[in-house]
């Protein structure tokens, strides 16, 4: 059964914080012979786009100071086009001094932002501003169809909680010199029980299916691309960094759990983990050509 909902709401959400943070299968014919003769058709040309995948711990770094100068700085010194970032805080609490996080760094990188709530709870003070967790993607490039899905999720918020589809898997349209891709930003279950990450993959794997053209899913995954509740994912979409670094914990990682996957008709140049004391993870960036639309 697919859980996704997409709701009208969430596209007039879209669009009113995009405005907000402006600021910033037929079978393929056999070729005949004078087609072989002839040689390959040079196709369109692809497109260079970098992207990245971050979780910010809501703006604190290894040493638990919150510093959002900081987190900006170590987003910067990626220069990726497309950031999906998890554990963003807007007004949640005093943790992050009750800051937008994603406007803010939006505004400190000149960048476009969506922000996709998992949790969106009343204020406190009652009547306050509403406090909102949840992920995030920041694009130098032109977003659309900005959409916040739901997958299955087990919340942190309410006592017993039981599976249960919530917000929270982010997907934009990115548009980027001619050519446009799928960008998904996730964070699953961090639980050792499997059962509610593999129910996330399945409802993802929905979400993706229902698009077309070029996909690039960016996330805290919270399971080595080898575990078996990751497994149904790979040949839909693939690993950029197959033999990349370990991510968390940041300071001495020992699992790769943030991870930048695409679909086969996106090429992978290369993909790495990079070092910063910004967060409890290592972000990872990876520079992808996409397949620019014939004209």
């Amino acid at each position: 059964m697919d859980r996704t909902i997409r709701r009208p709401a969430h596209r007039a959400l879209a669009a009113a914080v995009l405005a907000a943070t402006a600021v910033l299968g037929a079978a393929v014919p056999s070729a005949t012979a004078a087609d072989r003769a002839a040689g390959p058709r040079p196709g369109p040309p692809r497109v260079p786009l970098r992207v990245a995948t971050y979780n910010i711990h809501a703006g604190a770094g290894e040493d638990g100071v919150f510093d959002l100068d900081r987190t900006a700085a170590a987003i910067r010194d990626l220069d990726a086009d497309v950031v999906g970032l998890q554990e963003v805080d807007v007004r949640w609490g005093a943790r992050s001094g009750f800051t937008d996080e994603a406007r803010e760094l939006a505004v400190r990188l000149g960048m476009r932002v969506f922000f996709a709530p998992i949790y969106d709870l009343p204020g406190d003070p009652a009547g306050g501003e509403r406090r909102r967790f949840g992920v995030a993607v920041l694009s130098r490039f032109p977003m659309r169809d900005a959409r916040n899905h739901e997958i299955t999720r087990l919340s942190t918020q309410t006592p017993d909680p039981v599976p249960a589809p919530a917000p929270g898997f982010a997907e934009v349209t990115v548009r980027v010199r001619g050519a446009s891709a799928h960008v998904y930003a996730t964070h699953l279950d961090y639980r050792s029980d499997p059962s509610v990450r593999r129910a996330q993959v399945d409802d993802m794997l929905g979400v993706l299916a229902g698009d077309t053209g070029p996909k690039v899913l960016l996330g805290d995954f919270n399971a080595e691309p080898d575990a078996p509740e990751l497994a149904r994912l790979w040949g839909t979409l693939a690993d950029a960094a197959p033999n990349g670094d370990k991510t968390y914990p940041a300071a001495d990682p020992v699992r790769r759990i943030d991870l930048v996957t695409v679909s086969p008709d996106v090429t992978v140049l290369r993909a790495h983990a990079s070092v910063s004391p910004a967060s409890d993870h290592r972000p990872v960036v990876a520079d992808l050509l996409l397949r620019r639309r014939a004209r």
